[in-house]
């Protein structure tokens, strides 16, 4: 998988931002609040992202995914290459990441979006 279609999975999510941070790494966000982080340049990890404690225990064990640097004790698990997993792993899981983060956002802001995008 490309740095092009996980940005695109990525973008597919409502309320999606993304910007380029910390030099080379293509940040995306949902009410401000990261939940993925694409490495733009060859380095440590290629993608980081939130995962719940029970899965990023189980996925750790597994080559090529490590916890992520700094963010491992909110349950951040970095992806060394697009090669450790498959396309569809990588799809679910920047979906439950995304899923993770919304969950955590105010309830004042997740009822303004269900209630903009009812109005459609």
């Amino acid at each position: 998988m490309d740095a092009e279609t996980v940005r695109r999975i990525c973008l597919s999510f409502p309320h999606t931002t993304e910007k380029i941070q910390w030099g080379d790494n293509l940040v995306f966000k949902v009410g401000g609040k990261i939940y993925a982080i694409l490495a733009l340049e060859p380095g440590d990890a290629w993608l980081t992202l939130k995962s719940t404690e029970e899965d990023s225990a189980a996925l750790v064990e597994r080559p090529g995914i490590v916890p992520a640097p700094y963010l491992a004790r909110a349950h951040w698990i970095a992806v060394e290459s697009p090669a450790a997993l498959m396309p569809d792993e990588v799809k679910r899981l920047l979906r439950r990441s995304y899923d993770r983060v919304v969950e955590k956002l105010p309830q004042k802001r997740r009822a303004h979006w269900g209630a903009k995008t009812s109005r459609r």
